[in-house]
């Protein structure tokens, strides 16, 4: 990438506005815990409902034992918060987005990129 490439690629960035977060969801991290047999039970508690754009990055077919299912990452883009991390998970309806990736594109604050994975059931 050219420098000229990045400096368009960072006010493309700065552009965006807030008109763009236009999908609600609920943001969820998990909590563990001892279950019966010592195998560790996840419950997973709301932290925040939020304003987002979600963006298709790839989709692809995944074949194991004897299986298929499909698997979808998305950039989901929201307000900046500090407390996001990749164990967490959003909620969109019956769908589930599981964070793999955060971070602050631009580094301005104003803005969160998350990566996430949804597997279909």
């Amino acid at each position: 990438m050219s420098v000229a490439d990045a400096i368009s690629e960072g006010a493309t960035l700065r552009r965006q506005r807030i008109g763009s977060l236009r999908q609600r969801l609920r943001l969820e991290k998990p909590i563990r815990s001892a279950g019966q047999g010592g195998a560790a039970d996840v419950i997973w508690q709301p932290i925040a409902t939020l304003w987002s754009e979600i963006r298709p990055i790839s989709a692809k077919e995944v074949f194991r034992a004897d299986a298929s299912y499909g698997l979808w990452m998305y950039e989901i883009r929201i307000r900046f918060r500090e407390d996001v991390r990749p164990e967490m998970r959003f909620i969109c309806g019956p769908r589930i987005f599981y964070i793999h990736a955060v971070w602050d594109k631009i580094g301005d604050r104003r803005f969160l990129s998350c990566i996430c994975k949804e597997r279909e059931r």
